[in-house]
């Protein structure tokens, strides 16, 4: 038996990955017996990652401290400062997470604290709201609006006075909607007088729209109930890893520091140390998420599907059939979408894989329900 290296798990793990078997391998060689361009790998369009995994420079740094796997602690200074000049903002304004879910169950265990409410949209992205109710919170859910965007107005009729967060995500999950940045600064503004307000921007980097902004700029200004957090997961292509951020009030940092519960993986640590200051990956992935994103709203405007125009790294869109009949045929031909998100229960979100791995989804969807 062949002994692999370090070096070849770390930078030839691709053919490994490509390589394994998954139900549906048997349609997949019918189907490219039939002409379609189909891979010989299990598409992971369902859980939002980067495709393309960690950059050759997150590699490298990842290649360079194993040999710091058997030490505790790390880079956490470093990175702290890192990550403040990135966003104009002081080291003692961040807490790093072992991923931005730790800082979003960090935040809803401490609006947990005392008996009360927390606000979010709905659909959302369900980590500090579960985490919370788990904790006793009560969740409130405000339905989205008919354009499918986060309805402010609503969640701020919402609000009762034992409310003890309001939590949007921006851009939202499963709906890659924004909220328009002025209206979205004047609600955080006057909804943080009172109680906690976290904006969770896991996707910011893929945003390309003049109306959206990042609320990172409140946490400059010094406002003190407002929590930001951003990750490595997702255009850093270091979701196993785990590395996210926490941007707040020094004194409210020190509270989230003072209830984490996770261990910062060394490995990840500089694998996202390395990765931030790789401003060429970075390019290149909104370049190829954009041409997958060109090629699945092709489709969806040439089958006259309703949709919500993507500014994240996936697409919302209405299939018109059962989502988990469309799932469970998507997975018969090779390719993992995202789950049902209730209530809408005939719509698809989509994650973006490479180009030709899109292609191969559109030949799909086509022939299976176009």
């Amino acid at each position: 038996m062949s002994t692999l290296s370090r070096r070849a798990v770390l930078f030839g793990g691709g053919a490994l990955a490509g390589a394994t078997l998954v139900p549906g391998m048997d349609l997949l060689g019918k189907a490219r017996a039939a002409g379609l361009a189909a891979p010989d790998h299990l598409i992971r369009a369902g859980t939002n990652e980067n495709p393309w995994g960690p950059s050759r420079v997150a590699l490298q740094a990842i290649n360079e401290a194993i040999d710091l796997s058997n030490q505790y602690g790390g880079i956490g200074d470093e990175m702290r400062a890192l990550i403040a000049g990135l966003n104009d903002v002081s080291p003692d304004n961040v807490a790093i997470g072992s991923g931005s879910g730790e800082i979003l169950h960090t935040a809803g265990l401490l609006a947990s604290m005392e008996t009360g409410s927390i606000v979010c949209a709905d659909p959302t992205y369900q980590d500090l709201v579960r985490y919370a109710s788990r904790a006793g919170s009560e969740i409130i859910r405000v339905p989205v609006d008919e354009s499918l965007v986060i309805d402010l107005d609503a969640m701020a009729s919402a609000i009762r006075a034992d409310t003890r967060l309001v939590y949007i995500v921006n851009p939202n999950n499963p709906i890659p909607s924004i909220i328009e940045k002025n209206r979205l600064r004047d609600f955080v503004l006057e909804v943080s007088r009172d109680r906690l307000v976290f904006i969770d921007e896991a996707y910011y980097e893929f945003v390309d729209n003049p109306e959206y902004g990042s609320m990172m700029e409140l946490i400059a200004a010094g406002h003190p109930n407002i929590i930001v957090a951003r990750t490595a997961s997702k255009i850093h292509g270091l979701a196993g890893l785990r590395v996210g951020f926490g941007f707040a009030h020094p004194e409210l940092i020190k509270r989230i520091d003072y209830a984490k519960t996770g261990q910062l993986n060394i490995l990840g640590m500089h694998a996202a140390y390395a990765s931030y200051q790789d401003e060429e990956f970075q390019r290149f992935t909104l370049r190829k998420n954009r041409e997958s994103l060109a090629i699945v709203e092709g489709m969806i405007a040439e089958l006259g599907l309703r949709s919500v125009k993507s500014n994240a790294n996936f697409v919302f869109f209405e299939t018109g059939h059962d989502v988990e009949v469309v799932n469970a045929r998507m997975r018969e031909n090779g390719i993992y979408v995202g789950r049902p998100f209730p209530p809408f229960l005939t719509w698809s979100r989509v994650s973006m894989a490479k180009p030709e791995e899109m292609r191969y989804y559109v030949q799909t969807y086509r022939r299976l329900f176009g």
